[in-house]
């Protein structure tokens, strides 16, 4: 009998371990992570996926930096947007590759 157990425990690890699939894409995890820290609401994280999609990982990783630097009380996912988007107009030029034709 204390077999049958051992093989329940080893079948519940294996099941646990296929439920959960790694990011496909490095700016999946960082959209994730963002996710996380940020406490973004689940209506929003298609949005902050789409951001980390359409701009460079040292940008987006400035722009929460900078969040959690200035944002010290308030809805610190809803400053980071704002900082995406104000930083999105100019500055971020830096960041941008340029592409020779």
């Amino acid at each position: 009998m204390a077999i049958d157990k051992g093989f329940e425990k080893i079948k519940d690890v294996f099941a646990a371990r296929q439920s959960k699939k790694p990011p496909a894409y490095p700016w999946q995890d960082l959209a994730l992570r963002i996710i996380k820290e940020l406490s973004v609401p689940n209506f929003k994280r298609s949005a902050v996926f789409k951001v980390c999609k359409e701009h460079p990982k040292q940008f987006i990783e400035t722009c929460l930096n900078d969040t959690k630097e200035l944002c010290k009380t308030g809805v610190k996912w809803q400053y980071f947007f704002k900082v995406v988007a104000g930083k999105g107009n100019g500055e971020s030029s830096k960041f941008k590759v340029q592409s020779s034709k």
